[in-house]
């Protein structure tokens, strides 16, 4: 079973920058993947960006492209989602996920988090 903790989360400025981080633990390593989706208040969860493990593959939706940045650490299992220009629109809870096969490739994880507030102000 992995268990999936993020930080970085916080209240920042339209225009400002903020970094999330994702540790997994309670596996070895050999993940396919992590990523990164997030859900506004009433509204559906949606996918944001994900990158794999054996190479640097990633993916992201077409709103953060441009403005967000996924990489990842292999070693440490680790997963980072760089977000610069925020936007009011961007104002979600943020959750790690974790793609133990490729069977689920990018939108179906096998884990999440419990998720990270992201809010940015006008």
């Amino acid at each position: 079973q992995v268990q999936l903790v993020e930080s970085g989360g916080g209240l920042v400025q339209a225009g400002g920058s903020l970094r999330l981080s994702c540790a997994a633990s309670g596996r070895g390593f050999g993940l396919f993947g992590m990523g990164w989706f997030r859900q506004a208040a009433g509204k559906e969860r949606e996918f944001v960006a994900a990158a794999t493990w054996a190479v640097p593959l990633t993916h992201s939706a077409d709103s953060v492209k441009g403005r967000f940045t996924i990489s990842r650490d292999t070693a440490k299992n680790t997963v980072y989602l760089q977000m610069n220009s925020l936007k009011p629109e961007d104002t979600a809870a943020y959750y790690c996920a974790a793609y133990e096969t490729g069977r689920g490739w990018f939108l179906r994880p096998d884990y999440w988090g419990q998720g990270t507030q992201v809010t940015v102000s006008s």
